[in-house]
């Protein structure tokens, strides 16, 4: 009875594997073949470049006050943990160096992305997986227009434009936000702040930064269009592709900020 009981339990695990590792290749050939769509017909007509402003209203304009607060917070709690740190050692007045290459390179554009992935993400996948459940894409076929030229590009682009501007507003408030936090709670004032930041900061860390965002930006509309696209099942599947959709934009945001960091490390960072 144990021996069983326990094949059984082996058998159902290794079934849920496979079913896991069939997902993956699914999810990996539609993101190809959504990709390869996208690529043919990004500059065919009609261009819904209505359609695109709209979508830069709901992705942009609404996430901007989410972004700020969050830019504000990271920036306060950076100059607060490496005020802290470094004044055991006698050096509090890098902060300024420290904090504004921490958020123009890394926390600025990841912070902003997985917000935007979690926010706008779940958005989009919701959305369109609504309209597919409910045949709204079938008849967007019937009429002859593609669901990939009127659904998925102008949120694609959207999200390419959108998303650098938020990650440039959040930098600028991360670091006048780290500025409040040194002259409160450091002692260091305003005037030696930006004096030390921008002799730090170069444009190629706000290039690289932006760039970052354009990549991130595309991994989260292509990967809730494309979930949104496959959703069957009802309105019940709805929910658990939003969940999903988050998921899988952050950790897309994760290890491509990885790989990123070292291709600008290896290639426009200058080295020391």
């Amino acid at each position: 009875m144990a021996g069983a009981l326990e094949t059984k339990t082996s058998h159902g695990f290794f079934f849920r594997v496979g079913q896991n590792f069939l997902s993956m290749l699914c999810f990996a050939g539609g993101f190809g073949v959504l990709c390869s769509q996208i690529a043919i017909e990004l500059f065919r007509p009609p261009f819904y470049i209505r359609l695109t402003i709209q979508q830069l209203y709901t992705i942009g304009v609404e996430s901007l006050v989410l972004v700020l607060v969050t830019g504000l917070a990271t920036g306060s709690v950076m100059a607060l943990q490496f005020g802290y740190g470094l004044s055991k050692f006698g050096g509090k007045f890098y902060v300024p160096n420290i904090v504004g290459l921490a958020i123009i390179r890394e926390m600025g554009p990841v912070f902003t992305s997985l917000l935007v992935a979690g926010r706008i993400g779940s958005g989009i996948a919701s959305e369109v997986a609504s309209m597919n459940v409910t045949q709204q894409i079938d008849a967007i076929r019937a009429l002859g227009t593609s669901p990939v030229k009127r659904i998925v590009i102008p949120r694609l682009l959207a999200a390419m434009i959108a998303l650098p501007i938020l990650t440039l507003f959040a930098d600028y408030i991360g670091l006048l936000g780290a500025m409040f936090v040194c002259m409160k709670d450091l002692g260091i004032d305003a005037e030696y702040f930006f004096a030390k930041a921008t002799e730090t900061l170069r444009m190629h860390d706000f290039l690289t930064g932006m760039a970052k965002t354009v990549v991130f930006a595309f991994f989260i509309s292509v990967t809730a269009c494309w979930k949104g696209l496959n959703t069957q099942g009802g309105t019940q599947a709805v929910g658990s592709s939003t969940t999903w959709v988050v998921v899988a934009a952050s950790i897309f945001i994760m290890i491509s900020d990885f790989f990123l960091t070292k291709f600008f490390i290896a290639t426009i960072y200058p080295r020391y």
